[in-house]
């Protein structure tokens, strides 16, 4: 079974994308803070990132930077999830070390699709 780890403060957010993401076969692991996601993401094999930028603590950037500069993961595609939408911001998420960028609020109808084009984008 693959393996999701969603880095999300709002219960409702993560609540959305545990449950879109079951749906499609992934077991779900959750942190609340970027903190917890950067300690999870270094103990686990995991296939897929779901990675908030405003949290608690350290933002959703630097907790992908410590993620991508951790050895001890399977380097698995990040995905930002975020409201964010001034001009740059793109740029500053990906330039952190994210894969992509889906922008809140969440269509539940389309993130999975746009989810799987960002992954096999990164697999080619």
């Amino acid at each position: 079974m693959k393996k999701a780890l969603i880095v999300e403060d709002n219960p409702d957010n993560l609540r959305l994308m545990t449950y879109i993401l079951q749906r499609e076969g992934y077991e779900i692991l959750s942190a609340q803070d970027g903190e917890q996601g950067v300690k999870t993401a270094a103990g686990t094999r995991l296939d897929l990132i779901i990675m908030d930028i405003m949290l608690p603590g350290i933002d959703g950037m630097e907790s992908t930077r410590r993620i991508r500069a951790s050895e001890s993961n399977s380097n698995p595609p990040i995905i930002a999830m975020t409201s964010y939408a001034m001009r740059g911001d793109r740029e500053k998420i990906m330039a952190a070390g994210c894969n992509g960028y889906i922008e809140k609020p969440v269509d539940p109808l389309r993130v999975m699709t746009e989810i799987k084009k960002i992954i096999e984008r990164e697999e080619i």
